[in-house]
């Protein structure tokens, strides 16, 4: 990384520290925070500015995006929170950073979620949604964002990218079979990150058992550019649902399933002759848990999933991770993570069968320090290992210091 970058955020998270600084953030919380109305209108402004820097090996791993084997990723983000009466709640997600994914782009502003949530009854039964907003599938989405989140990185399935690609449909078994990922970015994971698209979805508790469902406008694999309405409608639309329940106070389980069209609009010409968008589905089934024991947390989730490719047909993969969280001391926690994601066989278009991707696993180290209510630092290690890649190991660090105000 260049000196100059990394010299201004160690400064930043030094001043952050500091206790001058603390005073100044829990101001800077109070003045963004008002009511109106005798308290029947409430509203806050928050945000986190994260500092990251990564080092690795080329090819970059995951959605990281440059051609250099480091990367200074600054990201700030904003929220917007109101709270009108009892039952109309309305949200916003704003980022100013060099594009969704880490990257070495320009700097770019986006709106990656805005919604309104009605919720009738006051138990929390049901709550209607519209807008555009993350995934209910899962368990990892909840806790993505930097503070909440104990890595730096996604899990594996939300960013290792698969010889499916959403701009293109393969010209023969042949093709897909080989699986050149001549430019990274032009195809998909199983599950791009958080997966901010718009439509509708209905959510609720009841006793122990909750739930959630929405119709949106993109498949979960979906890259960011296509999430928001204007740039894909409703014509083909993906359902997704979650169903979990909470048989006490330290277990949690879910069963999730979506399903909807993958390509992209530029993708129609390349389809076989009578074929559209909608004739190719990827349909995702999942099983999560969480787990909570004094200092322990634990998470997992399971995701089969299938894609149908035309000229293929359907391409199986399976992807899973299980990480667990120690809180050393109330500011001191570690956490290890375990990936690992396998392909199934798809005809090679020679009269055999081979493998449409690679099976690859990886692990997960990361070490996490609260300064303040308001600054937290992370550290990660991350080794990969892939079948039939360049070399046998990959190895990335990365550190990211984040101020929460």
């Amino acid at each position: 990384m260049k000196s100059h970058p990394v010299i201004a955020a160690l400064l930043l998270a030094l001043a952050a520290t500091g206790r001058g600084a603390e005073e100044f953030l829990d101001r800077v919380d109070d003045a963004l925070t008002s009511s109106a109305f005798h308290d029947t209108l409430r509203a806050r402004l928050s945000g986190t500015l994260d500092l990251e820097g990564y080092l690795f090996q080329q090819p970059a791993p995951g959605l990281i995006d440059t051609l250099s084997d480091r990367l200074f990723n600054p990201r700030l983000t904003l929220f917007f929170d109101a709270q009108l009466g009892p039952h109309v709640y309305i949200f916003a997600q704003s980022r100013v950073d060099r594009g969704f994914d880490p990257s070495d782009t320009g700097a770019q502003v986006r709106m990656d979620e805005y919604a309104v949530r009605f919720t009738p009854w006051d138990d929390g039964r049901l709550s209607l949604q519209m807008g555009k907003f993350a995934n209910v599938i899962g368990n990892w989405v909840e806790r993505h964002q930097s503070w909440e989140n104990p890595f730096i990185s996604a899990p594996l399935l939300y960013e290792n990218i698969t010889t499916i690609e959403d701009g293109a449909a393969p010209s023969s078994a042949r093709d897909f079979a080989t699986g050149i990922l001549d430019a990274k970015y032009e195809y998909n994971p199983v599950i791009w990150g958080p997966g901010y698209g718009s439509g509708v979805s209905a959510a609720g508790r009841l006793g122990k058992f909750e739930y959630a469902a929405a119709m949106t406008n993109t498949a979960p694999a979906m890259r960011p550019d296509a999430w928001d309405v204007t740039q894909r409608n409703f014509a083909h639309p993906t359902v997704q649902a979650r169903v979990g329940v909470r048989p006490n106070a330290m277990w949690r389980l879910g069963f999730s399933a979506a399903s909807g069209p993958y390509f992209r609009a530029e993708a129609a010409p390349s389809l076989p002759s009578h074929r559209g968008l909608g004739d190719y589905r990827e349909i995702v089934l999942g099983q999560d848990l969480g787990f909570a024991w004094h200092h322990w947390q634990v998470w997992a989730e399971f995701y089969e999933s299938r894609f149908e490719v035309p000229r293929v047909g359907g391409a199986d993969t399976f992807s899973y991770y299980v990480e667990a969280k120690y809180k050393f001391t109330p500011q001191l926690f570690g956490a290890l993570r375990w990936n690992q994601q396998l392909f199934a066989t798809v005809r090679d278009g020679a009269g055999g069968r081979v493998p449409w991707g690679h099976d690859v696993w990886r692990t997960d180290a990361a070490l996490g320090y609260r300064c303040t209510a308001h600054t937290q630092l992370k550290l990660q290690y991350s080794l990969q290992r892939e079948d039939s890649a360049p070399r046998d190991f990959s190895h990335l660090l990365a550190a990211q210091f984040t101020v929460r105000f």
